[in-house]
C-alpha cells in the first residue's frame, strides 16, 4: 500500500480584492496551480465553480476574497476548494426561473461538485466544495 503525506506544497491560496478582475485572477491561478499538480482533469469545472463563488462575493461582500485548494493526499481522491469573504451571511440557494439571468451559482456547485457546505469564520465565511480528482 503506498501511503501519501500532505506537506506544505499540497495546499495554495490567494486574496484578490474586490473588484472585477479578480473573476479572471482568481480562475487563471486555480487553472495554473492544477496544472503543476496534474489536476488538469478538473482544472476546468475548478475554475468555472470559483469563478461563480467569486462573483457572488463580489456582488454581495465588501473586502478580500480569499481562494484556497488543497490537494488530495492521503490518496482521498478529494480536491477541496475554498472562498471566502468578509460577509458573514452564507449563500441561499434560490429557485431561478428559466428568464432570470442569474440565480443559478449555487445550483451549479451543487450539481458539480461531490459536496459543499459553508461555515463561519473569524471574520466572514468560507464556502467550500469538493471535486473528485480522476485517477
Amino acid at each position: 500500500m503506498i501511503r501519501v503525506t500532505c506537506t506544505d506544497g499540497d495546499w495554495a491560496a490567494w486574496t484578490f480584492s474586490a473588484d472585477p478582475g479578480a473573476v479572471r485572477a482568481a480562475r487563471s491561478a486555480v487553472r495554473d496551480q492544477l496544472a503543476l499538480w496534474g489536476l488538469e482533469g478538473v482544472g476546468d469545472l475548478a475554475a468555472l465553480l470559483v469563478s461563480e463563488l467569486v462573483t457572488n462575493a463580489l456582488r454581495h461582500a465588501t473586502g478580500p476574497i480569499g481562494v484556497r485548494l488543497v490537494r488530495p493526499c492521503d490518496l482521498n481522491e478529494v480536491l477541496l476548494v475554498e472562498v471566502s469573504d468578509p460577509l458573514p451571511d452564507p449563500p441561499r440557494e434560490r429557485a431561478a426561473r428559466p428568464e432570470d439571468e442569474g440565480g443559478r451559482g449555487l445550483q451549479l456547485l451543487a450539481s458539480a461538485s461531490r459536496r459543499w457546505g459553508t461555515r463561519p469564520g473569524a471574520v466572514g465565511k468560507t464556502v467550500w466544495f469538493e471535486l473528485t480528482v480522476p485517477r
